[in-house]
């Protein structure tokens, strides 16, 4: 492998833009190439970004799953290591989606129900069992989980945990509005589901004031991928670490600069609603690092991820992270 042409994959993100368009660039000597790898097509360098790079070792850093990242580790990876950049974050609550005939309104609802979800240890997943369990008092135990993918990381949850295993091609969408599932947790909703009154609707329908309430309680805006790195790269560039640390920052801020235009997007009320979110949430929900707020949120999740037996103990951050 080279050392000095190193490949980096992450998702097209707007923050993403300046490194895809090389606004960002490396340090002399470094030669960084950006790929787009998501997990959902299309994508212009494909998808199963998490895979390839957890378990082929594809790319020499790479976006990845935060609950795959802590299972892997606790499995004995160890030469990958994690770099506090976050490049994906969402709530859980505007990601719950539920049918019309299942009669549920309300999170206590999902006890005994049918819910599916992309798979068990998916950091959406791990969230929602975790936030459900914690605010609403929802034990995850209590759910018939149906699973629409393989694991990354293949475990034993254990025999009172109810996972089964949804044939290859099922339509989610259709079982939701047929009424065969009550509910659908998904990181990457379909488009169809996000079509209004089909007969699918969200769990949380007054979803601004379920979040930001949700940002209020608990200090941030939950955290989903971290980046990861190949260790081994780190004997040749030891500054490799505060060097990416940087390019993603300084993209962060250049990505922030486009709404300064109110047209730069096609969401006609972008800016106001960039304007909205400051005042509402905080000046910089995305900051890297592990400032008081983001450890407490890697701390919350270790904790939903041990709850749930991904793990079996939860490590100290400054053994995550570098």
């Amino acid at each position: 492998m080279s050392h000095t042409n190193l490949s980096v994959a992450v998702d097209l993100y707007d923050r993403h833009l300046p490194l895809f368009g090389g606004q960002v660039a490396p340090a002399d000597g470094l030669n960084l190439t950006f790929l787009e790898v998501g997990m959902a097509p299309p994508r212009r360098h494909g998808i199963n970004r998490h895979k390839r790079m957890l378990v082929d070792r594809e790319f020499d850093a790479a976006e990845v799953s935060l609950a795959s990242f802590l299972v892997a580790r606790d499995q004995g990876m160890d030469d990958l290591v994690a770099l506090p950049i976050f490049p994906r974050r969402l709530f859980s609550q505007n990601h719950i989606f539920v049918s019309d005939r299942s009669g549920i309104f309300d999170p206590n609802d999902l006890v005994g129900r049918k819910v599916a979800i992309w798979a068990f240890q998916v950091t959406m997943s791990v969230l929602a069992k975790g936030d459900l369990k914690r605010d609403y008092g929802v034990d995850w135990r209590d759910i018939h989980w149906l699973t629409q993918n393989p694991e990354e990381i293949r475990m034993d949850y254990g025999n009172d945990v109810r996972i089964e295993q949804l044939p290859v091609g099922y339509d989610v969408v259709a079982a939701l509005l047929e009424g065969e599932i009550d509910a659908y947790i998904n990181p990457h909703p379909p488009e169809a589901i996000m079509t209004p009154n089909q007969g699918i609707r969200r769990l949380f329908p007054e979803w601004r004031e379920t979040t930001g309430a949700y940002f209020r309680k608990h200090g941030y805006f939950p955290i989903m991928h971290v980046l990861a790195v190949k260790r081994e790269l780190l004997a040749y560039h030891p500054g490799l670490p505060t060097e990416l640390m940087r390019m993603f920052d300084d993209a962060r801020r250049l990505a922030r600069e486009y709404y300064v235009d109110p047209n730069f997007s096609m969401i006609m009320h972008a800016r106001n609603t960039l304007e909205e979110e400051i005042t509402a949430y905080a000046p910089d929900v995305w900051r890297s690092g592990l400032d008081q707020l983001n450890r407490k949120n890697l701390e919350d999740f270790i904790g939903f991820c041990v709850d749930q037996r991904l793990i079996a103990r939860s490590p100290k951050l400054e053994d995550i992270f570098l």
